[in-house]
């Protein structure tokens, strides 16, 4: 019901919207109304309000709310269902959580501020309050369990598409860090739960470093840490609008993964990596394996990454890549 408030306001376009119009449109009383728009005051709404004329939005906050993200989101599957906290430790562990429990696909766990958030290989994702986008998506696709890594270069191309839309152009570093300047902006964790040949479930976290300054980052982050404002000339962005383009092509690839495949997301991915061409390290996943450095040549159909080394080509599926 809030979120219709905040849509019919936002349609009077700064006129006053009588309580008994939201009244009759809602099918609730008028106090029923009032309390609601306490609420979203609540929220950061700053809602005028005015004898026999009724309420006005002066203003709406850029906070990750439902009530903002789905006004006006076109997806078919990504967002319908949207959880909103604002504080969590991990929005993985609560989306792994949602998942369990039969949560519908594309469902998604969005936080102001993760206080553990989590990145590749146990490493934490630094994630401070109201300064980025802190999100998980649970995904149950129509592919096999070998698949799935590939769900993290397709999140990463969703990323780069949608910032594409607002003149931020990341490239992504094998397989889906994304990086200004040769930091990185945004982090993926891709988490699966399934048996032989069929996958449970997917859960796709992302962290994306909006309005954070460069002093703002700890100490040790500051070397290979940006953010979008910081790409934008310290001008501070929308999340809400940046979130819900996110959200879009995340969507659109989704689903034509779903009905095609990854041909299309591997096509994507090469148009905007920086890791093809480059001299690259490749530091083993496993522990004690082998570490080795090469020119990074292709990714094959299995968003793998071809490395050509004094001794030939040699396949990586997973570790970590430097460039140099």
């Amino acid at each position: 019901m809030r979120k219709t408030i905040v849509e019919m306001l936002k349609r009077a376009g700064g006129d006053f919207v009588s309580g008994e119009s939201i009244a009759g449109e809602l099918k609730i009383s008028r106090t029923a109304v009032w309390k609601h728009i306490q609420k979203l005051r609540d929220n950061g709404y700053e809602i005028l309000s005015r004898e026999r004329c009724g309420y006005k939005l002066k203003d709406a906050p850029d906070l990750l709310l439902p009530s903002e993200i789905q006004i006006g989101l076109d997806t078919q599957v990504v967002g319908a269902e949207m959880h909103y906290q604002p504080s969590v430790d991990s929005t993985n562990h609560i989306a792994k959580a949602l998942a369990y429990h039969g949560a519908p696909d594309g469902t998604i766990v969005v936080a102001e501020e993760q206080t553990f958030g989590k990145g590749r290989r146990e490493r934490n994702f630094y994630s401070p309050r109201g300064k980025g986008i802190w999100f998980s998506v649970v995904l149950r696709p129509k592919i096999l369990p070998k698949d799935a890594p590939q769900l993290t270069l397709m999140a990463a191309v969703a990323i780069a598409e949608a910032l594409n839309r607002f003149n931020l152009k990341l490239g992504i570093k094998w397989p889906n860090d994304l990086l200004f300047d040769g930091r990185k902006v945004v982090g993926i964790l891709t988490e699966m739960t399934g048996e032989i040949g069929r996958i449970t479930y997917v859960v796709v976290g992302v962290g994306i470093n909006v309005n954070i300054a460069r002093d703002e980052f700890p100490e040790e982050l500051r070397p290979v840490a940006a953010s979008l404002s910081e790409m934008s000339g310290d001008e501070e962005l929308s999340r809400v609008k940046i979130f819900r383009a996110v959200l879009e092509e995340f969507d659109k690839l989704y689903r034509e993964v779903n009905e095609n495949g990854f041909g299309e997301i591997l096509r994507l991915w090469r148009k905007h990596n920086v890791t093809l061409g480059k001299k690259v390290r490749v530091i083993s996943a496993v522990e004690g394996g082998e570490n080795f450095g090469g020119t990074a040549v292709d990714i094959n159909e299995d968003g793998a990454l071809v490395v050509e080394t004094t001794d030939g080509k040699r396949t990586v599926y997973a570790g970590d890549v430097s460039i140099r």
